[in-house]
């Protein structure tokens, strides 16, 4: 699977999967009032789903650094190769907790796994936008027009999110289904009028296209296509000092990143096994989250407008069973500003 390959049609999870997981119960509970962090973190290894997608690549910084063990708890990631697999482990207990998307998060505790999210790892701004031929001046200009996405992504839930806020819908629109690649590809070879993808499809299509348009993109709405860390709700409830060693070994991986990003972006695309060369613009299109922002966003704007609004998207995709409440769904107690002792 390639580095991008996670953000495909992968993210329902079988239904008989979830069923019979044996999901524990009360995190609902816990993500409310003060969580006691012992001075060392809880003996043991914590077992961290991940896939080859550069917005979860920090962790291998941290891998490289030996961060984890600087903060006191032994981090092992556990690698899958599709959505559906990561998911099940995460939903039957053999992983503690995962890197997933924000939407994938929702879908899971609609369908009854006890996690939460604890931290925003990365969003997406100009990774994933909508390309336009060049007489299309906005995302309303789309009316009428054919326009190439995957049904079931990120890219769909991006593109119902921009024209539900802009007074439309996908019945304005040519729907042209395929894959984010073919989206990218037919744009550029002009099968299409548009087409909905994110990095590297874009800068691709841009080159093939140099008059094309970017007519919308995720930076409208921050968050709106993101990756969270959540966490098994037995899991918060035994090891609150290996969750919180967790998410200080991330921040110390933010830093490491900020501080030296040519060398960082180099780890990181051997982590995922992608040439540093190829990744610029997708580097660039990314926003990662460390301590500050998260102790700002997670439980204020992350968790008031942005993952509504996902929630809204995704459902209207097919992507979300059900309602699922936004605030119940984050727990920010393990960040290093919410933390006591």
């Amino acid at each position: 699977m390639s580095f991008l390959q996670h953000r495909t049609a992968h993210a329902l999870l079988a239904v008989s999967l979830v069923l019979t997981a044996g999901c524990g119960a009360g995190a609902a509970e816990r993500s409310s009032g003060p969580v006691t962090i012992p001075a060392s973190p809880e003996p043991g290894t914590f077992r961290l789903g991940t896939q080859p997608w550069i917005g979860y690549a920090p962790w291998y910084i941290a891998q490289d650094k030996g961060l984890a063990k600087e903060h006191g708890t032994a981090l092992e990631q556990v690698n899958f190769t599709s959505d559906d697999q990561l998911n099940a482990a995460l939903a039957s207990g053999k992983i503690d907790g995962a890197n997933v998307s924000s939407h994938t998060a929702l879908n899971l505790i609609a369908a009854g796994v006890d996690i939460r999210i604890v931290m925003l790892e990365d969003v997406s701004l100009t990774a994933d936008a909508v390309l336009a031929s060049s007489g299309t001046t906005d995302i309303k200009a789309l009316k009428g027009k054919r326009v190439a996405y995957e049904e079931g992504t990120t890219s769909d839930i991006l593109l119902r999110y921009g024209l539900r806020h802009n007074g439309m819908s996908l019945d304005d629109v040519q729907r042209v289904p395929m894959s984010a690649t073919d989206a990218g590809s037919a744009f550029a070879a002009g099968r299409v009028d548009a087409a909905v993808t994110y990095e590297p499809y874009l800068s691709a299509a841009r080159a093939k296209q140099p008059e094309a348009r970017q007519v919308y993109s995720a930076a409208e709405k921050p968050g709106l296509i993101s990756d969270v860390l959540v966490v098994r709700g037995d899991v918060l409830g035994k090891k609150p000092g290996q969750v919180a060693a967790l998410v200080k070994t991330w921040n110390a991986a933010i830093d490491a990143y900020a501080a030296d990003p040519p060398s960082a972006r180099n780890t990181m695309a051997r982590g995922i096994g992608a040439d540093p060369g190829q990744l610029g613009t997708a580097f660039d299109g990314i926003k990662y989250y460390g301590r500050a922002e998260n102790a700002g966003q997670l439980k204020g704007t992350y968790a008031a407008s942005v993952l509504p609004d996902v929630a809204a998207a995704a459902k209207e995709a097919g992507l979300l069973q059900r309602d699922v409440d936004a605030r119940s769904a984050v727990d920010d107690r393990y960040l290093e500003s919410g933390a006591t002792r």
